[in-house]
C-alpha cells in the first residue's frame, strides 16, 4: 500500500508457491493487501504475528499483535472476506508460543482459539516467547528456549487446524522427531 507496488511485489513464477508476509493491524488495510496479493498471484498470505523487533512494536504489528487476539481475529477476517475465502487465497498467522518471559499455554491457546474461530485454518508456530525488551530480533531467534510441547498441544487441544512447527528445526530428520 505503500510504495513502488511492482518492486515490493513482484516475483518469478519459478518461486512458486509463494507467499505475501505482511506486517499491519488495520483490517481495512489488510484486506486491501489481500487484495493486492491475490492480484499479483500469490499463492498465500501471511499475517506476521511473531516478530518482535522495537520499529514493529512501534507501528502496533508484529508479536505484539498476540496481545490483541480480537484485533488479529478482525484482520484475518477482513482479508478472508476480501479474497473470496481460504479456497480461493488461504491466509494464514505466524506468531509466536507466548510474549516475554511468560510461559503460559492458555495465552496461546486463547490466541489460537480466538484468530480460528475468524477463520484462519493455518498457524506458523515460531516455538519460542518474543521478548519484547531486553533481546535484539537476532537473539529473539536463539535466546528464548524452544518448547515445541507447546505447538504439540495446540495440535491436540486444535485437531481441525495445521500447526506449521518453525524455529531450531536444521534438517527434515529433526523436524520429524519428537511428534508426540
Amino acid at each position: 500500500l505503500h510504495g513502488d507496488q511492482g518492486r515490493h511485489l513482484d516475483f518469478d513464477d519459478v518461486e512458486h508457491p509463494v507467499a505475501l508476509q505482511l506486517g499491519g493491524s488495520e483490517p481495512d488495510d489488510l484486506a486491501a493487501c489481500a487484495k493486492l496479493a491475490l492480484k499479483w498471484g500469490y499463492d498465500e498470505v501471511n499475517l506476521n504475528c511473531g516478530c518482535p523487533s522495537e520499529r514493529v512494536q512501534r507501528g502496533a504489528f508484529g508479536a505484539c499483535l498476540m496481545n490483541e487476539p480480537r484485533t488479529v481475529a478482525d484482520g484475518v477476517k477482513a482479508m478472508l472476506d476480501a479474497v473470496g475465502g481460504h479456497d480461493v487465497m488461504p491466509i494464514t498467522v505466524k506468531h509466536r508460543i507466548g510474549i516475554d518471559k511468560t510461559e503460559s499455554y492458555d495465552f496461546v491457546r486463547d490466541f489460537v482459539g480466538t484468530v480460528a474461530d475468524a477463520g484462519c485454518r493455518v498457524f506458523i508456530v515460531h516455538a519460542r516467547n518474543a521478548w519484547l525488551k531486553g533481546l535484539s530480533p537476532k537473539e529473539n531467534r536463539d535466546i528464548p528456549p524452544l518448547r515445541y510441547s507447546v505447538v504439540h498441544q495446540l495440535k491436540r487441544e486444535f485437531p481441525h487446524l495445521v500447526f506449521v512447527l518453525n524455529g531450531g528445526l536444521q534438517d527434515n530428520a529433526q523436524s520429524l522427531a519428537d511428534r508426540k
